[in-house]
C-alpha cells in the first residue's frame, strides 16, 4: 500500500533529514510523532508528492511517486492521496460545495454532487453546503478540509497537526472522525503531530527524534 526506503531530504544549506523506512498496509492507522524541527511536516509532504526527496523511494499503490512529475504526479495525488493541511486553504470566491467540486475536477474524476452532499452530511456540514468558506468557523473549515481530503476515496490520508489547536474534547472528536472515515473507506491513515495526547491512540507509531 505505502512503502518507503532510504528516504532523505535536504533544505538549502541545511543538513539532510533521514527518515525511517515505512511499510503500511491497507486500512492501517499510523501516528508519526515528534517535536518541532524533527521533520514531521517534511515527511508528510514527501509522502504526498509535494516535495521530491534527495534520495529514496516512495511506493504507493505499486507506483514509485518519486518517478512521477508535473501533471502525472498531480493526477496521481488527486486520485490516491488525500491531504489535510495544518491550515486549510480554499478558493475564497467559491462556496463549500464548489470548493469540493473543484477537488474532483482537478483529480480528473467524475464530478459527483451526490457524493459531495453525502460527505458533508456525514461531517455535519450539510447546512453549510452553499456557504462561503470565509464565513465558516475554524472547526467548520477543518471539517471541510477533511471532507475535501476524503472526497475522492483516496488510498492514503495524510493529516498534518489536525489537533494542535484543539481542546481535549475537540481533539478526540477530530481523531475519531478521521479514524472512522478512514475505516469506512479502507484508507491508510497517517497523522503527523507533536500532540502527545495522541501517542496511546495508535497501534502503529513512528517517533522522529530530530534532524
Amino acid at each position: 500500500m505505502l512503502e518507503t526506503s532510504n528516504l532523505q531530504y535536504a533544505y538549502a544549506g541545511a543538513q539532510s533529514l533521514q527518515f525511517p523506512d515505512l511499510k503500511a498496509n491497507k486500512g492501517e492507522h499510523w501516528l508519526i510523532i515528534g517535536q518541532s524541527g524533527c521533520g514531521k511536516t517534511t515527511l508528510l509532504h514527501l509522502l504526498a508528492g509535494l516535495l521530491t526527496p534527495k534520495e529514496g523511494k516512495i511506493i504507493i499503490q505499486d507506483t514509485d511517486i518519486t518517478q512521477l512529475s508535473g501533471a502525472k504526479l498531480d493526477k496521481f495525488r488527486g486520485q490516491h492521496i488525500g491531504v489535510v493541511f495544518q491550515k486549510p486553504h480554499f478558493v475564497k470566491a467559491l462556496n463549500v460545495e464548489e470548493n469540493l467540486n473543484l477537488a474532483q475536477y482537478l483529480a480528473g474524476v467524475t464530478q459527483d454532487k451526490q457524493r459531495i452532499s453525502q460527505m458533508l452530511q456525514r461531517l455535519n456540514l450539510a447546512h453549510k453546503q452553499t456557504a462561503r468558506t470565509d464565513e465558516l468557523s475554524e472547526g467548520e473549515k477543518q471539517r471541510v478540509a477533511i471532507a475535501r481530503a476524503l472526497l475522492n476515496q483516496p488510498a492514503i490520508i495524510l493529516a498534518d497537526e489536525p489537533t494542535s489547536a484543539l481542546d481535549d474534547k475537540n481533539c478526540d472528536e477530530v481523531i475519531q472522525l478521521l479514524k472512522s472515515e478512514a475505516k469506512e473507506q479502507q484508507s491508510t491513515l497517517f497523522i503527523v503531530t507533536h500532540d502527545q495526547r495522541l501517542k496511546d491512540q495508535f497501534e502503529h507509531r513512528i517517533v522522529l527524534n530530530g534532524e
